[in-house]
């Protein structure tokens, strides 16, 4: 069972990249108060725990409704990612992104935690260890980001003030360099898609 169940977690934890979800994690909110981030978090992952869950059960019928693919939405979470990255470029006094009550919704929760590639690898492990080391697994994962973005700002007080927001501005061209790939990735699966 223990088996099944790493067989499920390790899948999760490549496509989740709690790793590199961190510094992303950390320029999006340097500027809340300790509190808002506590709420964000909490938000972030339960929001990935409902998409991950309801995906699991009802994502394959979910895309065939609605006429959709893993690269359209693909495409979409990288077009999104995108234009918050290349907003905090340029208008980098802009609060907005990080005022907002559902920033823990989008973009965080969906598609940086939950995002194309852990909703495919989800589809893959149900098909191959069934539903309950899946969902275990998922969850193991959350609780594991969970934690980490609440130690996040350890690494914000190591650097200092002026260390983070030179962090943040790299984690935004990290983050539009994901979003252009995630695009990239989307067209060109569909391309070969269409090929075939």
């Amino acid at each position: 069972m223990f088996g099944v169940f790493l067989l499920a977690f390790i899948p999760l934890f490549v496509a989740i990249d709690v790793l590199g979800l961190l510094p992303i994690f950390v320029s999006m909110t340097e500027s809340m108060t300790a509190a808002k981030r506590r709420r964000l978090i909490s938000q972030a992952t339960i929001t990935a725990l409902a998409v991950g869950v309801g995906f699991l059960f009802a994502g394959k019928a979910l895309f065939h409704f609605l006429g959709i693919t893993v690269n359209d939405f693909r495409i979409g979470g990288g077009i999104v990612l995108l234009v918050l990255s290349v907003r905090d470029l340029i208008f980098p006094d802009d609060d907005s992104r990080v005022a907002g009550e559902d920033v823990g919704i989008v973009p965080i929760g969906i598609p940086l935690i939950i995002g194309p590639a852990v909703l495919t690898t989800i589809l893959i492990l149900v098909d191959t260890h069934g539903y309950g080391a899946t969902i275990v697994a998922l969850v193991v994962n959350l609780v594991i980001v969970w934690i980490s973005f609440r130690q996040s700002q350890v690494i914000v007080r190591l650097m200092g003030a002026a260390g983070a927001k030179g962090f943040a501005k790299v984690a935004s061209l990290f983050l539009a360099a994901i979003a252009v790939m995630m695009i990239r990735m989307g067209i060109s699966d569909t391309v070969r898609h269409w090929v075939k």
